[in-house]
């Protein structure tokens, strides 16, 4: 049976589209961005504090999912500039830090409200 996910503890979404969908025992994480969840505001700073933030995001939903990080097989993550990809390596690597799940990063042309970072998962129990 689906399950949206709804948490207070992350942004609502900028868009027609919820936080997460839950369906046999895999967990689809819509992409987080720098916002802040108490405000929606974007996180003040660069790269490596939206990468912070767009991560804090994606544990606060896995979080009320009941996944963790250890759960997540696969993340897509999208750039506005690929050449902050160190800078936004170094952050990533604190958050998977063991088993390191499938990935994919692109750069892209631009992301919703003037985001550097965007995040999406799947974790899967």
């Amino acid at each position: 049976m689906k399950k949206i996910v709804i948490t207070s503890n992350a942004p609502k979404a900028v868009g027609p589209y919820s936080q997460a969908t839950e369906i046999n025992g895999m967990l689809f994480v819509s992409g987080q961005i720098g916002l802040k969840p108490s405000d929606n505001v974007m996180i003040e700073g660069g790269i490596r504090e939206q990468t912070e933030q767009s991560l804090d995001n994606m544990r606060a939903i896995l979080n009320e999912s009941g996944y963790t990080f250890g759960d997540v097989v696969q993340c897509t993550c999208l750039l506005a500039d690929i050449s902050k990809f160190k800078d936004f390596n170094k952050v990533y690597s604190e958050y998977f830090v063991n088993e390191t799940p499938a990935r994919m990063t692109y750069e892209v042309s631009a992301l919703p409200v003037g985001a550097l970072v965007e995040i999406g998962c799947i974790a899967v129990k």
